[in-house]
């Protein structure tokens, strides 16, 4: 899988869902919103597992390994979001979408201190260079 079909599959996903916001906003639209969201993730998900087979094939920790942390924090988040939505009155929604929001903002806090931590292991920078200014920028925006 080369990096140019990875980044247009992860584009495609961002206009799935761009789309699924869009079709959100409006009852009458909210099923087709409700189908781009999934075909988005679908997309997200599995680019996401190909790259990790691709990348892990090599790896001391292998694909079963890449896999099984990828796994850990979908069951981990999956728990934490369905106890959230399970204990949410109707009325109290907003809140709910307030907390699902914040918890897409730890993600990307936890994504930018790994890049940081690590930047080899996300193609930035060989561990003697310093990463580049721009994706310095773009971590401490994120």
């Amino acid at each position: 899988m080369s990096l140019n079909l990875v980044t247009l599959l992860y584009l495609v996903a961002s206009v799935c869902f761009i789309q699924a916001l869009k079709g959100l906003s409006h009852p009458t639209t909210s099923i087709r919103g409700n189908l781009f969201g999934m075909v988005g993730m679908a997309i997200a998900v599995l680019t996401t597992a190909a790259l990790i087979v691709k990348l892990a094939a090599g790896s001391a920790a292998g694909v079963a390994g890449g896999m099984a942390y990828v796994l850990g924090a979908l069951v981990v988040a999956g728990a934490i979001g369905a106890t959230m939505a399970h204990r949410v009155e109707m009325t109290k929604m907003p809140e709910l979408v307030a907390f699902m929001h914040s918890m897409i903002g730890l993600a990307a806090v936890f994504i930018a201190v790994a890049v940081v931590a690590e930047p080899a292991a996300f193609g930035l920078a060989l561990s003697t260079i310093e990463i580049p200014t721009g994706n310095r920028l773009e971590l401490f925006l994120g």
